[in-house]
């Protein structure tokens, strides 16, 4: 039996964009027989946001977007989600240099969700309020990662 590949999204905290590439990589993946595969979680860097539900606007952006999505508490990445995933994909470079301080025994090539697109980093929308935006970036990056 093939066993699942486990993928982390990580951003500041895990209440707009981690959990947004989460719901829109399950998303991609149902839609293309591919479900099976992978676990897709979302995660975030910081302790600020624990256990509160995805931001509204971004809830919002989701729905306009057509991104089914469920229920969700903000959790921080740990010691031994780290030492299980298959790859942990950051959304900026405050991101990467968390998962740099925070995991020096370095076992996982972090990656920057953005790897190989035009733009370089998605911005944090709960300080530009940019969800459209950012939910169409992120749809983009996820078809990219799994096509």
């Amino acid at each position: 039996m093939k066993s699942m590949k486990r993928v982390i999204f990580l951003c500041h905290g895990n209440i707009c964009r981690s959990v947004a590439a989460k719901w829109i990589a399950l998303d991609y993946l149902a839609k293309h027989g591919l479900a099976g595969e992978y676990e897709i979680e979302s995660r975030a860097c910081s302790s600020e946001e624990i256990g509160n539900d995805i931001y509204p606007p971004m809830k919002a952006a989701l729905k306009r977007a057509d991104i089914p999505f469920g229920t969700h508490a903000a959790r921080r990445l740990t010691q031994s989600e780290y030492d299980s995933a298959d790859v942990i994909y950051y959304m900026d470079s405050s991101n990467l240099r968390y998962l740099s301080y925070s995991f020096v025994d370095r076992r996982h090539v972090f990656k920057s969700i953005c790897e190989g697109m035009p733009f370089k980093e998605i911005e944090d929308p709960w300080y530009t309020g940019n969800f459209d935006l950012v939910v169409q970036q992120l749809k983009a990056c996820i078809e990219k990662i799994f096509a």
